[in-house]
């Protein structure tokens, strides 16, 4: 695990998660927050697996304890640097984010969206570096553990679509004061109810490829779990359109 801003943004993975970019807080600062804050989240996620098979042999309980931690981490980051950058933490998010305000001037726009993507992608491939390193493995070294199947691949779909429908419903419903426990949360049960234990984070999915650990990712699965994750951000976005857009009869208050 996905897995916001102030209360005008999206929180993380998605959309407003938040929303768009507090216009007072200077890109700079963003970038950075958004470059430490997913390099926090991938070493939670790496960190954690590695501990979790160093204590236990039952993969439920390392499972259990890799996405407790996630959840943990995850809440803390958004509630921490929402209120900075938005709390993307995720390409799909922020691509999202743009798309959805493209129409407005204060919206995210293509400069912001240009250094966000990088500065995520970057933190990732750092978080799983620093995870590694406190660990004692390799670090760096391709993961081997192989997720191209066809269920894994509509997992990210349905994680990834999940996600941003979650974060956009939040903003529309004027709810974003709830995304770091609706976001965190919405990844721990994604962790267990899709067969791909819910990436849902194309930066992330990189970052994962750069350890042969729990919570790896060979890097030939990357290109299609990216793939979905992008599909998935579309279908999440349609779905925002077609539950949250309501339209009054005319002539009524």
């Amino acid at each position: 695990m996905d897995e916001a801003r102030s209360e005008t943004a999206p929180v993380n993975h998605v959309d407003e998660p938040l929303a768009a970019e507090p216009p007072a807080v200077p890109l700079p600062n963003r970038v950075a927050a958004e470059l430490v804050g997913t390099s926090v989240l991938v070493a939670v996620v790496v960190g954690s697996g590695i501990q979790a098979t160093e204590l236990t042999q039952d993969v439920g309980l390392q499972l259990l304890a890799n996405s407790l931690a996630t959840v943990f981490g995850l809440g803390i980051l958004i509630l921490l640097l929402g209120p900075v950058s938005g709390a993307h933490f995720n390409p799909v998010v922020t691509l999202a984010e743009w798309w959805s305000g493209r129409k407005d001037p204060k919206g995210l726009g293509p400069r912001e969206v240009a250094a966000y993507v990088p500065a995520q992608i970057v933190g990732a491939i750092a978080g799983a570096i620093l995870a590694d390193a406190m660990f004692g493995e390799p670090l760096v070294k391709w993961s081997t553990h192989d997720r191209s199947a066809g269920h894994l691949l509509l997992g990210e779909v349905v994680a990834t679509a999940g996600l941003v429908l979650l974060i956009f419903g939040l903003a529309k419903s004027d709810l974003l004061r709830f995304a770091p426990v609706a976001v965190a949360s919405y990844i721990g049960a994604a962790y267990w109810f899709t067969s791909s234990t819910s990436f849902a984070n194309p930066a992330v999915t990189i970052g994962r490829a750069f350890t042969d650990t729990f919570a790896g990712i060979a890097p030939s699965s990357v290109p299609g779990f990216i793939g979905m994750q992008l599909i998935g951000g579309v279908v999440g976005l349609a779905l925002v359109v077609l539950i949250f857009t309501h339209r009054r009869p005319a002539g009524s208050r």
